[in-house]
């Protein structure tokens, strides 16, 4: 019971600070401990060197000391995001001499700075069992735009959070090979915002603030392996389940408000991971990660009583893919140096599924970072990272409720993050 109260109070924490701008693909949160960030997260599912490996591949709890392993992790995200117009036009819904809405302004710069944190706790049961817990943020994201933004009538404001309770078990079968289990309760909330023009006030041109905010849990459940080849050589192998969630609010728009419901299925992921050994000071890492974002092809929100459809948002992902390569290097006995690079395909791949709520495009990754050793169970990580991403087009129709409109948001998505990451681990 202690051990449950403690879970759900460290969530709340996590929850308040995080809302984090989606520095993976689509809107997943990469950044689950602070050391990943100086090799680019390559090949996290084969590392476990503490334990956050709870994350990313419960299986390595094993290759932790016996005993108790506590990491905790900050992560600051750091993300511009700009629009450049080329050629969005005004909002009409009827014909002249009714007027147009005002066109509005590029809105501003929609990015902002991020706190992204999370614990881990692994212990050891005996030297072939494991039993681990992590908190942490998978799923965020946060954009504002201006309120008179040209494409406020597509979403000016979004927020999502998604905290992850991970309790999770691993065992030894043999020397060589490793496995771990782990279960998923995820808190997941919503606050989507836009602009709504107020018709009956025509030819007076006046815009109110449409609301969609709900909230929902769910389950789900992550497994992987560990397989020592060599004893220089490690594989990895992870796969998280997808979480069903029917997310229950409204819709308020003025004095407005409507019971509201989605339906979504977060995505489930799978990744390959080596390390390797290369020499006694070098080791080298290197995954490949699938996320399967085509289980969220649209955003159909629907009255919460009578099931008629009140806005239909076509989102179009696809599958994705990640791709990274990184090292460590043994400096000295304290002192570890990190490397990485890392390539990121976006579920979005045409200007008409492109949304403003989520202007996302492909990304590489170029990180460094160190590990230093304050005492022999203390140590610290610290990571920078600099994600440059592709400047992709909008070419997206808006759409009031079901009813489409003559206007379309043309225009590019101009975006750069900077991560700063820091971590503490400590062995008792």
């Amino acid at each position: 019971m202690q051990l449950k109260r403690l879970a759900m109070n460290v969530a709340a924490a996590t929850a308040a600070l995080a809302a984090g701008n989606a520095m993976a693909a689509g809107f997943a949160l990469q950044n689950q401990n602070g050391a990943g960030t100086g090799y680019a997260y390559a090949g996290s599912a084969a590392v476990a060197e503490d334990a956050s490996t709870i994350y990313f591949n419960p299986a390595g709890m094993l290759y932790l000391s016996e005993g108790h392993h506590v990491t905790g992790a900050l992560t600051v995200l750091d993300r511009s995001l700009e629009f450049s117009d080329k050629g969005t036009n005004a909002l009409r819904v009827a014909a002249p001499p009714v007027p147009a809405y005002p066109l509005g302004n590029d809105g501003g710069n929609a990015g902002g700075k991020s706190l992204v944190p999370a614990v881990f706790w692994a212990m050891s049961v005996n030297k072939d069992l494991r039993l681990g817990l992590g908190i942490s943020p998978t799923f965020g994201n946060a954009t504002e735009w201006d309120d008179t933004f040209m494409g406020r009538y597509q979403g000016n404001y979004s927020e999502i959070k998604a905290i992850n309770i991970n309790p999770s078990i691993a065992f030894r079968v043999n020397d060589v090979v490793s496995l771990g289990f782990g279960v998923n309760y995820v808190k997941f909330e919503a606050d989507l915002r836009g602009m709504q023009p107020v018709v009956a006030l025509l030819p007076a041109t006046v815009d109110v603030e449409s609301k969609l905010s709900g909230d929902d849990t769910g389950w789900g459940w992550n497994a992987g392996a560990m397989f020592q080849l060599t004893p220089a050589t490690r594989v990895g192998v992870t796969y998280r389940s997808t979480i069903d969630l029917d997310v229950n609010g409204k819709v308020e728009a003025g004095p407005n408000s409507t019971p509201a419901k989605v339906s979504i299925e977060l995505p489930d992921s799978a990744s390959l991971a080596i390390s390797h050994q290369a020499t006694d000071k070098l080791q080298i890492l290197a995954d490949y990660t699938w996320t399967g974002w085509s289980s969220i092809p649209r955003l159909k929100v629907q009255h919460g009583t009578a099931g008629v459809t009140l806005t239909d948002e076509y989102l179009g992902f696809k599958d994705s893919y990640r791709v990274g390569v990184g090292m460590q290097y043994q400096y000295s006995d304290a002192l570890r140096l990190r490397a990485g690079v890392a390539y990121d395909q976006s579920p979005v791949r045409k200007a008409a599924d492109r949304t403003v709520r989520l202007p996302d495009s492909d990304r590489t990754w170029l990180a460094v970072g160190f590990n230093y050793k304050l005492t022999k169970q203390t140590s610290v990580d610290a990571g920078y990272a600099r994600l440059f991403f592709d400047k992709e087009k909008i070419d997206r129709q808006t759409v009031l409720g079901t009813t489409q409109t003559a206007q379309f948001v043309r225009g590019s998505f101009d975006t750069s993050v900077n991560i700063f990451s820091v971590q503490l681990n400590h062995a008792f």
